[in-house]
């Protein structure tokens, strides 16, 4: 009988060792497909930004200082699909395949429907308009999450401070979260509506929240010692954020991985039919990756 036992525990035990080698493996292996190497899809623009990935495959992007949104597309490549954009900045698709659009020349947040009509979501916050939205996101009971940074001129500011804000599904009540950074910026969450991140880059931190039934939150931790413009998550929890490359982090804040790319990026999101490819905006540019894993 202690043989038996004996055998059992000695069996138990390699395999422990075996399924902690799998994981540690697990945790080594690159994000990027094996062999993929970034690739420019286009190219002279401004500043582009707010990258978003539609149905189809496509990718829309903002290129702030020309005002435009555009959109580019495997089989045609780059189109445009608003001229006035109203200095759009982020952006990220409902689930009626809306555009929602962080509006920071026009001080909104607002909704674009597929034949360019816009409609305001929000503008002001306690009968005072905001500063300039920046970044979004829609968690999944509709609701939304913006930035309210100001980069520029300063001098006609009315909130007293740059804050993060959350529009609850319905679209009637803005709900400030955080006033307690000095500049928030990129912004994600997880599918489960259960955690979001937020970047300020404004004092080069990025911290995780749990987010609670009435979409505040709560329980604030440090995340990563860096700030972040965009950001994006994948399917194994892996956050991207984008400094002078883009950073990769596992879900507890373990940097590991590095994408280095030709200009400094600002944005970056999942898409293509299948979500393996990571699109990349960065200056002047439109860039993209084949990825081992996927955006949600």
């Amino acid at each position: 009988m202690e043989k038996k036992w004996y055998h059992l525990a000695a069996a138990l035990f390699v395999l422990a060792i075996v399924g902690c080698e799998d994981e540690s493996a697990a945790l080594k292996q690159s994000v990027v497909a094996p062999g993929a190497k970034v690739e420019k899809l286009a190219g002279g623009f401004i500043f582009t930004e707010g990258p978003a990935g539609d149905v189809q495959g496509s990718v829309f992007f903002t290129d702030i200082p020309n005002n435009k949104i555009h959109k580019w597309s495997p089989a045609e490549g780059v189109s445009t699909f608003l001229e006035d954009s109203g200095g759009a900045n982020g952006l990220f698709f409902d689930k009626a395949h809306n555009l929602l659009a962080c509006q920071m020349g026009d001080r909104k947040l607002v909704s674009i429907d597929k034949q360019g009509k816009i409609t305001v979501l929000a503008d002001k916050y306690d009968n005072k308009r905001l500063n300039s939205p920046n970044d979004l996101w829609l968690d999944p009971k509709g609701g939304i999450y913006f930035t309210d940074p100001r980069y520029g001129r300063r001098d006609n500011l009315e909130q007293d401070g740059e804050h993060v804000y959350y529009l609850t599904p319905d679209r009637k009540k803005l709900i400030r979260v955080i006033d307690d950074m000095v500049r928030p910026n990129g912004l994600i969450g997880t599918s489960d509506g259960r955690l979001l991140y937020v970047a300020d880059p404004g004092s080069d931190q990025t911290y995780v929240y749990t987010i609670s039934a009435d979409g505040t939150l709560s329980d604030k931790k440090l995340f990563a010692i860096e700030g972040s413009d965009g950001m994006t998550i994948d399917n194994e929890g892996n956050i991207y954020l984008t400094t002078d490359a883009v950073q990769v982090y596992d879900s507890q804040g373990t940097h590991k991985e590095t994408i280095k790319l030709p200009e400094r990026p600002s944005n970056v999101c999942f898409g293509g039919k299948d979500k393996h490819t990571l699109f990349i905006t960065a200056r002047t540019s439109l860039y993209s990756i084949q990825m081992r894993t996927k955006g949600l």
